[in-house]
């Protein structure tokens, strides 16, 4: 059974809006299912199709790496509490790490702040071959950063220009980013965890009364709560000016955990598929000079 995750994408050019997105949807087999109260079998199919999606992941993995010619760039981004980090460990934990890189992007150090926002990101793109994953991404610099103006001003930015006119060129600039990427062989899937405000209190009064989840409660989760209509007003522009025929957005429902999981390998999964790469051919004279390291191999 799929996770029929098509109308997950942001189309190009139109206008979209979050509220037309349910944060707890399921399939319509586990909808089936949740009629019958029968929440053990939905968690089973979902473990099986996650499984599924991760055996073919790492044989497409050992390809993609092998063929060499293009790397993949995943982006997560979502509100506090909306699973990312649980994401990462359920989707890739069947990956080789060594074919794998995750990059988590907390605050601007004075070196990052000294250049632009696209620095330090550029820096932890993945090689060719390989898989490199962005927990929050560049475009913090058009969510924080637009929530909270003031931090703004440690950008070190030439004279003040209009703001909307700003946020539009900034746009413009992740865009144009991702478009170059793309171009040089770099597959771009951004994934933004659709959690609701009602789920993120659940899961933060978890953190508060499990003491070994107490490690993972940040203050400033309920400070920048307190700005969620704001967070979902630059969420909803980001989406609407940032999804793009190269690079679309995917908005995932976060407020059932399995349905995350599943999705997103589903997702990735389909996306690799579509490049249809092939294990390097050899040339003649790479044939002949196995046969012979084989034969020497034999004589010994």
């Amino acid at each position: 059974m799929s996770m029929d995750v098509e109308n997950f994408k942001v189309p190009s050019g139109e206008k979209i809006s979050l509220k037309d997105y349910d944060s707890s949807w399921v399939p319509l087999w586990a909808k089936e299912k949740e009629g019958k109260e029968d929440k053990k079998a939905i968690k089973e199919q979902a473990s099986i199709i996650l499984e599924n999606n991760r055996k073919k992941l790492f044989e497409m993995q050992e390809l993609f790496w092998a063929n060499g010619t293009c790397s993949i760039l995943i982006i997560l981004q979502g509100m506090d509490g909306a699973g990312k980090d649980g994401t990462i460990s359920h989707v890739m934990s069947g990956v080789n790490p060594q074919g794998c890189q995750v990059t988590s992007f907390k605050t601007p150090s004075e070196e990052e702040l000294n250049h632009d926002f696209l620095w330090r990101h550029t820096k932890a793109l993945p090689e060719k071959g390989r898989i490199g994953i962005f927990n929050r991404s560049y475009y913090e610099d058009v969510l924080i950063v637009k929530v909270r103006p003031e931090l703004l001003e440690k950008q070190k930015l030439p004279a003040k220009n209009d703001r909307k006119k700003f946020w539009n060129r900034r746009y413009e600039d992740i865009n144009m980013f991702e478009r170059h990427l793309v171009r040089n062989g770099t597959i771009v899937l951004k994934f933004f965890l659709n959690l609701s405000k009602n789920e993120q209190k659940q899961r933060l009064l978890k953190r508060l009364e499990e003491p070994d989840k107490n490690w993972k409660f940040s203050f400033t989760d309920i400070s920048e709560r307190g700005k969620w209509g704001e967070y979902m007003e630059a969420y909803e522009d980001l989406l609407n000016q940032t999804s793009s025929e190269w690079a679309p957005w995917y908005i995932i429902p976060a407020d059932k955990k399995w349905v995350t999981h599943a999705s997103v390998s589903e997702i990735i999964v389909s996306e690799i598929s579509k490049l249809k790469l092939e294990y390097p051919k050899l040339t003649p004279e790479q044939s002949e000079a196995l046969k012979k390291a084989k034969l020497n191999l034999e004589k010994e």
